[in-house]
């Protein structure tokens, strides 16, 4: 039954955040697990390109380091703060969310080639969290109950944090780097005089996840419409052996054996 309630619960999700939350977690089990191997899944250029082995471009996103505090701590973070991003800001723009992520991990991508970075999934953290940060500025944040404060100080808590681990803050700067240039870009840019909207989510993308807009110039059907009945029975009219026929627009067979 509790396996149940969990499954029933997890399934409440939004579909990002529960489908990129259960492929990190599959992921990491099957590295615990010795079905794969980290070297199966880290970004190699030289891999990608000439050897054609494209699932680096995702995989890479995907593995948070074998199961322990920090990828416990990693999860906890991507599983909150996608899920607001995605309840939040995002709810009804499935699409426009996707494409955050695709912005997000090209960028990360090709400034990871310079930093030879192999892993990109803290980074990615990284950047859900900034974001969501800088749209929830008065939100107040309290930190394992150890700290409170502004919601825009929690990316620098968590490279505080990281720090403390001995993991390598260059990933989290490239993170933070990452999700302030879209932040710029979708939410500072188009309101300076003269800016525009220059992220734009293609429309394949849009018709392939967002529900299809309702025309406003539709009329409903009189059978759609709510409150639509039949007649009262006393208004009917002999219709002959076949039925009968109502008053008005409405028209009722009865078919008698």
């Amino acid at each position: 039954m509790a396996w149940q309630g969990m499954a029933a619960e997890f399934l409440q999700v939004p579909a990002v955040t529960r489908a990129y939350t259960a492929a990190c977690v599959l992921t990491t089990a099957a590295v615990q697990l010795e079905i794969l191997s980290p070297f199966q899944l880290y970004f190699n250029p030289h891999l990608v390109f000439q050897k054609f082995q494209v699932w680096r471009l995702f995989t890479n996103f995907l593995f948070f380091g074998p199961m322990g505090f920090s990828f416990f701590f990693n999860m906890l973070f991507v599983f909150r703060y996608c899920r607001m991003l995605e309840e939040g800001s995002f709810r009804g723009r499935t699409a426009d969310f996707v494409f955050m992520f695709l912005f997000g991990g090209v960028l990360m991508i090709l400034l990871g080639l310079l930093g030879s970075l192999f892993f990109l999934g803290q980074a990615l953290m990284a950047m859900l969290v900034y974001v969501w940060s800088r749209r929830s500025p008065q939100v107040r944040v309290n930190f394992f109950g150890l700290l409170t404060f502004q919601a825009p100080f929690l990316p620098w808590a968590i490279l505080g944090i990281s720090l403390l681990l001995g993991n390598s803050i260059l990933v989290d700067l490239l993170g933070i780097a990452v999700g302030h240039i879209y932040y710029f870009l979708e939410d500072v840019f188009p309101n300076q005089p003269g800016g525009k909207r220059l992220l734009l989510t293609p429309h394949f993308l849009k018709l392939l996840l967002d529900p299809p807009e309702e025309d406003p110039n539709y009329l409903p059907l009189p059978e759609e419409r709510p409150g639509t009945h039949l007649p009262p029975p006393q208004h009917w009219k002999p219709g002959g052996p076949m039925g009968a026929v109502a008053e008005g627009d409405q028209v009722l067979c009865l078919c008698s054996g």
